[in-house]
């Protein structure tokens, strides 16, 4: 009895003649993500990936840990294999499934059979496992309802499986499977839930931070790095520009009214990391901006910094509210990082009475009371990159 990983395919079925490209990419994806643990083969087969060590002795729930992290996965198991005859299949099922069978009260069997030549039709497998395991383990009854455990068979190809139900994978498309965008990255709650959204479309990730010392710490900083290192844990890689900021926002409260400090501000981050994208080849930018949350982010302030970029930009979470928000970050472990009170560059230079209805005329007037073309260069030339890989 071997255990492996059993990977079931979800939206990629639905690629046609390109699906084959799609699950080479997301098999490539969950190699690289498991070689750091040992020797794996990453075998296809009718909309299943199977991985399966090399080695004995493979931590196995490792493995798998990692691999519930990648997308394009809509179901995942831990499963053991067995010889395509029933007396090895029902050891097979006493043996790997002991543990949770001698905790349970009740169970029941359910079995696929993807291969049609084997002797017995599904009812029949579930009625030779049910009596098996019956008489192997007494205390238990057969329950169809509501079962403690499920025994699940998996009739294929080239040998059979055993487990006990697939869980639901992280979805979405394989990594880097629809491009590469540039994410506006703060220590907030929202930006890393839009980075882990569209990397969860397929989108590799690149990203921007700016940061305002002294006015802004060294924990600060620090802060978004984790924010990304949690991030890529799902997208497998992101890079990292650290802007330095502090010069350019000192020139926009010198120069700019009050009440167009943060719409000057949003529109030279946009022209910074749209130079970014041009350079690294993204081919968008990605923010965590909701309609109408704060003063910056009413419609008519989003259209006026949409306008100091070529890129178009997506907005994921342009309709959700912040509870929804919440929750995503929650799920991927990165709202306790982001709710640590160290401020961002964002908040140091906040207007007391900011413009919720600026018209475009009057911010790109406000703007162009400065060159920005040497500071910004300069804040380009002189990012700290950092890498984080999973």
């Amino acid at each position: 009895m071997q255990e492996v990983i059993l990977v079931k395919n979800g939206e990629l079925a639905l690629k046609g003649l390109n699906r084959g490209n799609f699950e080479s990419m997301m098999a490539k994806d969950i190699r690289r993500r498991i070689a750091p643990l040992g020797a794996f083969t990453v075998s296809r087969a009718q909309s299943t990936l199977t991985v399966r060590a090399e080695t004995e002795g493979t931590d196995m729930q490792a493995v798998y840990d990692r691999i519930c992290k990648v997308f394009g996965i809509a179901g995942i198991c831990r499963a053991a294999t067995a010889k395509k005859n029933m007396d090895d299949i029902l050891r097979t099922a006493a043996d790997y499934l002991a543990p949770q069978l001698r905790a349970a009260k009740t169970f029941k069997a359910e079995a696929k059979r993807a291969d049609k030549k084997f002797p017995l039709k599904s009812p029949q497998i579930c009625e030779e496992v049910g009596a098996y395991l019956l008489e192997r383990f007494p205390h238990l009854r057969v329950d169809v309802h509501h079962p403690d455990v499920i025994v699940h068979i998996e009739v294929r190809d080239s040998e059979a499986y055993v487990h006990t139900g697939v869980r639901p994978g992280a979805g979405g498309m394989p990594a880097g499977s629809s491009g590469r965008a540039m994410l506006l990255v703060s220590g907030g709650i929202d930006s890393p839930v839009a980075g882990w959204m569209m990397a969860k479309r397929g989108v590799e990730l690149y990203a921007v931070h700016f940061m305002s010392p002294p006015y802004t710490s060294e924990r600060a900083r620090k802060k978004v790095e984790t924010l990304c290192e949690k991030v890529a844990a799902w997208s497998g890689r992101l890079r990292l520009f650290e802007v330095e900021f502090t010069k350019i926002q000192e020139e926009i409260r010198a120069h700019c009214p009050e009440e167009l400090f943060t719409l000057v501000m949003r529109r030279l981050m946009m022209k910074i990391a749209g130079r970014l994208a041009e350079q690294t080849g993204c081919s968008a930018l990605i923010t965590g901006e909701s309609i109408g949350q704060v003063a910056s982010q009413t419609m008519g302030a989003l259209l006026t910094t949409d306008a100091a970029v070529p890129q178009p930009v997506f907005r994921p979470l342009i309709g959700m509210d912040k509870e929804e928000i919440v929750t995503i970050a929650r799920r991927i472990d990165t709202f306790e990082t982001s709710i640590l009170p160290y401020e961002d560059c964002c908040t140091v230079f906040t207007p007391r009475h900011p413009k919720t209805r600026p018209t475009l005329e009057e911010v790109e007037a406000a703007e162009a009371r400065v060159d920005w073309s040497e500071m910004l260069q300069t804040a380009i030339d002189t990012a700290q990159v950092k890498n984080f890989t999973f």
